[in-house]
């Protein structure tokens, strides 16, 4: 391993150059757009702008789950978003997320329309509005809100931290793997602690935490995130393996997946959702010649 022990932080921080790594070109230390682009509308209520990121699967299970429940006003646009392109950077992106990360949603059932960001966010207004997967009870609507915001403060040390430097760093640093690591298998000591009483996050009921847990820590217990499953050893989590595969089983789960999803299997991509028949009829091995 390369580990570079002679930095010494300079007493005023300058953005001199690019940070390195598989992000660089689109890193910065400021926020706003960079170009002008405005966003596409479709015809439904819900305009969601996103990548099949974690945090954009979420979302996308969130509205898969809706409908299979019946609700059609649950109908949606979803338009992918290219982070590696800079597609965040948009003026029309900004507009709906001035801190321009994915997921982004616009809600034009109401009168001006609503902006939505932040994934977390994103949910509990889908779960309020619709009135579903979020408890009536006080201590389970708590008890799930407690593990949705878990969620939301435990994933950027496994996304932004260990994922950032064991999968895309330009070095292989010992010191952040060891510390992220060390975090990650505590987060997931955490949720097997939980699971090993409880079905669920929250008690019996699937609900948005579930949804938001399992986006980064039922896919990391997949194998799915970073390609470091036998590196964190995350079959011995066996609470959260029973837990994850319940969840990986249902298919919205497996259609939000899909969508906004431009890498892996072309049958598993379906880079824009405008319909139902979509997952039919417009994955990428439909839409590209096969060689």
């Amino acid at each position: 391993m390369s580990q570079d022990n002679d930095y010494t932080p300079p007493a005023v921080w300058t953005w001199e150059k690019a940070s390195g790594g598989q992000f660089a070109s689109i890193n910065r230390p400021i926020a706003g757009p960079t170009h002008d682009q405005p966003l596409p509308v479709g015809k439904h209520p819900f305009q969601l702008y996103s990548m099949a990121t974690p945090n954009g699967v979420k979302v996308t299970v969130m509205f898969e789950e809706l409908l299979a429940l019946g609700h059609k006003k649950a109908e949606y646009d979803a338009w992918l978003i290219r982070i590696g392109d800079g597609d965040q950077f948009g003026s029309g992106f900004v507009e709906v997320n001035p801190n321009s990360k994915i997921p982004a949603l616009m809600d034009h059932s109401t009168a001006p329309p609503i902006r939505v960001f932040e994934s977390g966010s994103i949910l509990l207004y889908l779960a309020e509005k619709f009135d579903e997967f979020l408890p009536h009870e006080p201590t389970l609507r708590t008890e799930t809100l407690n593990w949705l915001f878990w969620q939301m403060g435990s994933g950027p040390f496994l996304g932004g931290g260990f994922g950032h430097f064991y999968a895309y760093a330009p070095e292989k640093l010992e010191y952040p793997i060891d510390r992220f690591a060390m975090e990650v298998k505590r987060q997931l000591d955490v949720l097997d602690r939980r699971l090993a009483e409880n079905r669920y996050l929250a008690g019996d009921e699937y609900t948005i935490a579930d949804m938001a847990n399992w986006a980064w820590y039922g896919q990391l217990a997949l194998g799915r995130l970073y390609d470091a499953g036998e590196f964190l050893q995350v079959q011995g989590y066996e609470h959260v393996q029973r837990w994850a595969k319940e969840i990986d089983a249902r298919p919205a789960v497996k259609r939000g997946r899909m969508v906004n999803r431009p890498f892996g299997e072309p049958e598993e991509q379906l880079h824009e959702r405008h319909d139902a028949s979509d997952f039919m009829h417009r994955t990428q091995d439909k839409l590209e010649p096969q060689s």
